[in-house]
């Protein structure tokens, strides 16, 4: 079965909907700053059944997401193509259902219309963006949180939200929630601040997303192996910050400006990551990792 009408992109591994559903979208690409977003909505529904796929022939350069070929001792075995699956996990009386994946090369307003398309014949009731930012913040504090809403009523309460007018480019996520919102689905965008200076997966961000959105929600999730990973990390982050007085220097100015200046307004902010930035031209000290 496919959804929408002639050739679909997603097709449908089972029937049935799930009236009141909470879709959560999170696309490694784009906005998805150390995998936080894609970690956080694939740890939400770990396990669950997988409802729909696409063909990956319809939305892929395989120049610029190549498959892998895995070969056992010199005999080829598989060949892994980037995917893009919707998976469902029913938690406490809530239904989640998660797309998670690789942000396709082609067709975003197709590709975003069935999306839409899906989620209305789905039954989906709320709609959850998540990503990751990069940002000038050290990893010895709290993960903090940008959210975003299609409408302001909808803004979650304990995190800040881009003030005035704000022009960036567009995330494949972003195009899918604006056409959701435009099903008239309430929709809502929760982006962690990442350190700049990680350069991989960063648990503690994925922590932050998936208990903003339990908070929303009102839903309990299994975090332990999420928050031990995050905590292995820290320890493993401050031993090479201890061990690189570059890194050293950059991290405790960060402290200072994020425990001095606060997260006042954007606007000061935005000044004084500028400020800062330009002050650290030169610097090749590279991502810790």
């Amino acid at each position: 079965m496919a959804y929408g009408s002639g050739m679909s992109l997603f097709t449908s591994r089972r029937s049935g909907r799930f009236p009141g559903a909470v879709l959560i979208v999170a696309l490694d690409g784009w906005v998805n700053a150390g995998q936080a977003g894609t970690i956080a909505a694939e740890t939400m529904v770990a396990g669950g059944e997988v409802v729909a796929e696409f063909a990956p022939d319809s939305l892929f350069d395989f120049r610029q997401n190549r498959p892998v070929v895995q070969f056992d001792e010199g005999v080829m075995t598989t060949v892994e193509w980037p995917s893009m699956v919707l998976r469902h996990r029913r938690r406490g009386d809530t239904d989640l259902l998660a797309l998670t994946g690789t942000e396709p090369n082609w067709q975003w307003q197709r590709f975003a219309a069935e999306v839409a398309r899906m989620a209305r014949e789905l039954g989906v009731g709320r709609h959850i963006s998540l990503g990751g930012i990069p940002w000038a913040t050290p990893h010895t504090r709290p993960v903090t949180i940008v959210a975003t809403a299609s409408d302001r009523s909808f803004l979650p309460a304990g995190h800040s939200h881009p003030e005035g007018t704000l022009r960036v480019p567009a995330s494949a996520v972003s195009v899918v929630e604006k056409a959701v919102a435009d099903e008239g689905i309430p929709t809502v965008g929760l982006w962690a601040r990442v350190p700049q200076y990680v350069g991989t997966a960063y648990s503690a961000a994925a922590l932050a997303l998936v208990e903003a959105v339990a908070a929303v929600l009102g839903v309990d999730f299994d975090v332990a192996e999420l928050a031990d990973e995050a905590a292995a990390q820290r320890t493993h982050l401050d031993a090479i910050v201890a061990a690189r007085p570059d890194i050293r220097t950059v991290v405790e100015k960060l402290e200072v400006m994020v425990d001095e200046i606060g997260l006042t307004t954007g606007e000061e902010l935005a000044a004084e990551i500028e400020r800062f930035l330009r002050g650290q031209d030169g610097d090749d000290s590279g991502p810790a990792r």
